[in-house]
């Protein structure tokens, strides 16, 4: 593990208010994740992990405590800002793919650097050198509703790659696949690490958790646990499982 301090969480607290009940999403939570960890954040729901994992890819601000990030304090940042960290720092995988239905697997992985302002050759080339990386070469053209489930997850992993984020923020990515396809996506995933990145991964699935190298538990808005995982389920391990 490289020692280069990527997520600097000091004593976060997230509240809601609902009607006059004030609900403690997180209480304080403290956590250090450094350049090319593979973390996963587990927790039953009502945890915390989704609030957090809000908080980490800064669609929402904590009420309480500090959030550093690549050495930068995310409160001192202007809208602006927050929107190039969240564009070109972060990259999201979502349960549910988040892809535009009527735009192909090629325009879908472009779309983060529209944003980010790179001329069109540009955009083409590095998409489609994502698409090659996730074994999508041949399906460029196709849209959405002309792939398979695992393909649409690939797609949207290919997306969160295109931008050579610092960070890779993984929710529930294989809460809509079938077994099978899971552990396809979760071989990706572990590839995507040993090639360098950073992965967060929120799960409630234990089986998905223990592909990560750490694992940090929370209940109650806390963290419980965190610890090394000293029983990382190898990829090729569970592919056999399935296969006999």
């Amino acid at each position: 593990m490289a020692n280069q301090l990527i997520i600097q969480l000091q004593n976060i607290a997230k509240s809601y208010k609902i009607g006059t009940e004030v609900i403690h999403a997180l209480r304080s939570v403290s956590l250090e994740i450094y350049k090319n960890e593979y973390v996963a954040l587990m927790g039953p729901s009502g945890s915390g992990k989704s609030t957090l994992m809000n908080v980490l890819g800064c669609l929402d601000s904590p009420s309480d405590g500090e959030y550093i990030l690549n050495g930068k304090s995310v409160a001192k940042m202007l809208d602006a800002e927050l929107a190039e960290v969240r564009n070109k720092e972060i990259g999201f995988v979502f349960q549910s793919f988040n892809l535009l239905p009527r735009s192909t697997t090629l325009d879908n992985v472009m779309l983060p650097l529209v944003y980010a302002g790179y001329s069109k050759e540009e955009r083409i080339k590095r998409a489609k050198e994502v698409l090659e990386q996730v074994g999508l070469g041949s399906r460029m053209m196709h849209k959405p509703n002309e792939l398979s489930g695992g393909q649409r997850q690939r797609v949207a992993i290919a997306r969160a790659l295109v931008n050579n984020p610092s960070i890779i923020l993984a929710d529930e990515p294989t809460g809509n696949l079938d077994s099978k396809t899971s552990v396809e996506i979760m071989a990706l995933l572990e590839e995507i690490h040993k090639q360098g990145n950073t992965i967060v991964l929120v799960t409630h699935e234990e089986d998905i958790a223990q592909h990560a190298h750490r694992i940090v538990r929370l209940k109650d808005g806390l963290v419980e646990r965190d610890y090394k995982n000293e029983n990382i389920t190898l990829v090729s391990n569970r592919m056999n499982t399935l296969a006999n």
